[in-house]
C-alpha cells in the first residue's frame, strides 16, 4: 500500500486481507467436512498480523529509491505475500482421514466474520470521516 493509504488507514487495510482469506479458508474447510482425506487448512491470523505490520513497517522506512506496490494483488505487495497456511491437528480424526472439525470451524468462522466486519465499518467510518473533511459528505 502507499504512504497516503498507510496514514489514512493504518493496519486495518491489511488486516481485512487476512481476515477475508482466513474467511475463505474456512468456508473451504466447511466445504469439504464431508470430504475423504480431505485435511483442513488453518492460518494463524495473528502470525500473518504481524508479519504484515512488519513487512509495512520495514518498506516505510527503507522505501525510497524502490518500486512500491499499489495493489495487494501484485507480486510482492500487501498483506497477502505474508500468509502462511497450514494444516489443523485434529482432536479426533475421521476414519476417512477427513480432519476437518466442523464444529470449531463454524465457531472459527462466526468469529471471524465479526472481525472482518468490525474492520469493514471502522474503514467504513473513515472513508466517511474523510469526505466530510473534503467537503463531499454533507
Amino acid at each position: 500500500m502507499s504512504i497516503i493509504n498507510d496514514r489514512l488507514f493504518g493496519i486495518h487495510d491489511d488486516a481485512l486481507i487476512l481476515q477475508e482469506r482466513n474467511l475463505k479458508l474456512r468456508a473451504e474447510n466447511i466445504a469439504n467436512a464431508d470430504t475423504p482425506g480431505y485435511k483442513a487448512r488453518v492460518m494463524s491470523f495473528d502470525q500473518a498480523m504481524e508479519t504484515a505490520l512488519q513487512t509495512k513497517s520495514s518498506s516505510q522506512a527503507g522505501s525510497a529509491g524502490r518500486l512500491t506496490t499499489e495493489d495487494p494483488r501484485q507480486m510482492g505487495g500487501g498483506a497477502s505475500s505474508s500468509i502462511r497456511e497450514g494444516f489443523s491437528v485434529p482432536d479426533a480424526p475421521a476414519l476417512d482421514g477427513n480432519t476437518v472439525d466442523l464444529d470449531k470451524e463454524r465457531v472459527g468462522f462466526t468469529e471471524d466474520a465479526m472481525g472482518y466486519q468490525t474492520t469493514l465499518s471502522f474503514l467504513n467510518s473513515r472513508v466517511s470521516g474523510i469526505k466530510k473533511a473534503l467537503g463531499g459528505g454533507q
